[in-house]
């Protein structure tokens, strides 16, 4: 079957403008997805790029659907996850200009009743600088995501927790903001919050064939799929209508993608003003630069501002950076959940476009490292259990082990199990978010193979998320 992906290659239909990608750089666009997708078995890619300020190149490649097979085409619409999050933040800029709200607002002027409203502001939201406690961070899917969701008891109960710190004093990400920022938008407006994004942010950029999660579902071509381990792939659910609600509920084809990533460059939705609030890093109180703005993630690429997001929901995978003082954007959609092709094609197709001029930023260490260092000399004894079907299930939560079922176990035998022993593990990157530890492991094989494990553990030590993202 990889085989398959690394040979087929479908052509999107539509670009919005006479000009087009250099062929020879169209060629070598093509050679590095197909590889990529080769060596990461993910079914398909539609990749989107603007240069000069045209949509010069929507191409898709691979299968939209492996069993029967049906080929990808840019045309088609796949979720782009929390890539949303700005389409929300727009909403609520769209409600300050019409004078009906102010980002300095305190959430207690909407939603009294949750845990420190009063000191925490609708910036704080979209910044993700509350403290509110992340709702959804796992890679996979859990029970509660099976069965339709309500956003309002959503928040109820995230942000009617203790916060996990003071507002404005750390960034930690957390999709709870965005859907309490959506219910804020429906209060204020009168609307539901679907009708107002799309009467106020969707037609009036021009988007088309948007669907909503919530509603669309049946609409959707492109099956998502999840791995476990290497073993083959299997099609992955969708979470439930109600789960992503202003935080990551939208799909469109890769071209209509690339058509809001213009009206933001080109600054053709919003005021001045509003565009400035959004591409300004909050700072917090301590004078440090979050590298976050209103719904977007705001960084230096080798002496280039970018502006950047990605967004996962289940069986899907999505990047999209624009680099907005060169007028170049460069959008993946993928179809298997926590892989990471999309971030890949991007970042290689990125120095096709744009030289370096200056070295990459470094990026200080974070404090949850020490807890991702403590836990690394664990993972050999939990990867040998793997390999011969088994875990210690008191190691793990219940939601990890009800991901952990019968075929969960025997897709991470069959395909862990020929690697060998584990003859190191590194720390990559780690983080808090959701209450909770992330961090990413390299972790060697006798064999010569070397995989990355992504691994979410509770203040308690327990195994949240235990995953295999792939192939270093």
């Amino acid at each position: 079957m990889r085989l398959f992906f690394a040979t087929t290659l479908l052509a999107a239909t539509t670009v919005a403008s006479a000009q087009q990608l250099p062929p020879d750089t169209a060629a070598k666009v093509a050679t590095l997805a197909q590889k990529i997708l080769a060596d990461s078995g993910v079914p398909s890619a539609s990749i989107g790029i603007v240069q000069d300020n045209h949509i010069v190149y929507t191409h898709a490649f691979g299968l939209a659907r492996v069993t029967p097979p049906l080929p990808a085409d840019a045309a088609m619409a796949y979720p782009i996850g929390s890539i949303s999050k700005q389409f929300t933040a727009t909403a609520i800029l769209i409600l300050q200009q019409q004078g009906k709200l102010s980002l300095q607002d305190p959430v207690s002027k909407f939603f009294p009743e949750l845990t420190r409203a009063k000191d925490v502001k609708i910036i704080n939201l979209l910044t993700h600088t509350s403290g509110y406690q992340d709702y959804a961070p796992q890679d996979y899917t859990i029970p509660a995501w099976k069965v339709a969701g309500d956003p309002l008891a959503v928040v109820h109960e995230f942000a009617g927790k203790p916060l996990d710190f003071d507002p404005g004093t750390q960034w930690q990400y957390s999709n709870t903001n965005f859907v309490l920022a959506a219910l804020i938008v429906e209060k204020v407006s009168g609307e539901p919050f679907a009708k107002f994004l799309r009467d106020n942010v969707l037609k009036p950029a021009h988007l088309e064939d948007v669907l909503n999660l919530n509603v669309d579902q049946s609409k959707l071509q492109v099956t998502g799929y999840m791995r476990n381990a290497l073993a083959p792939i299997r099609p992955a659910a969708l979470e439930a209508p109600g789960w992503y609600f202003g935080d990551g509920d939208l799909a469109m084809p890769v071209g209509q993608l690339l058509k809001w990533d213009l009206t933001i460059i080109n600054q053709t939705l919003l005021t001045p003003a509003s565009y400035k609030q959004m591409e300004t890093p909050y700072i917090l109180t301590n004078g440090k630069d979050s590298g976050y703005g209103l719904g977007v993630q705001i960084f230096d690429y080798k002496g280039h501002k970018a502006i950047e997001h990605s967004g996962e929901v289940g069986g899907f995978v999505a990047e999209n950076i624009l680099f907005p003082d060169d007028h170049i954007v460069i959008a993946v959609l993928t179809n298997q959940e926590a892989s990471a092709a999309a971030a890949d094609i991007t970042k290689q197709i990125a120095p096709l476009l744009l030289p370096a001029t200056a070295p990459a930023a470094t990026t200080a260490v974070d404090p949850a490292t020490t807890t991702a260092e403590a836990f690394a000399p664990h993972l050999p004894t939990i990867v040998a259990g793997l390999q011969k079907g088994s875990i210690d299930r008191s190691l793990f939560t219940g939601n990890c082990n009800d991901y952990f079922d019968a075929t969960a176990l025997a897709d991470y035998q069959s395909s862990l199990a020929p690697l060998g022993t584990v003859t190191s593990v590194t720390v990559g990157h780690a983080r808090l978010r959701g209450g909770m530890t992330f961090s990413s492991y390299r972790v060697a094989f006798s064999g010569g193979t070397t995989l990355i494990f992504t691994v979410y553990l509770e203040p308690d030590g327990k195994i949240e998320q235990l995953l295999v993202e792939g192939k270093a």
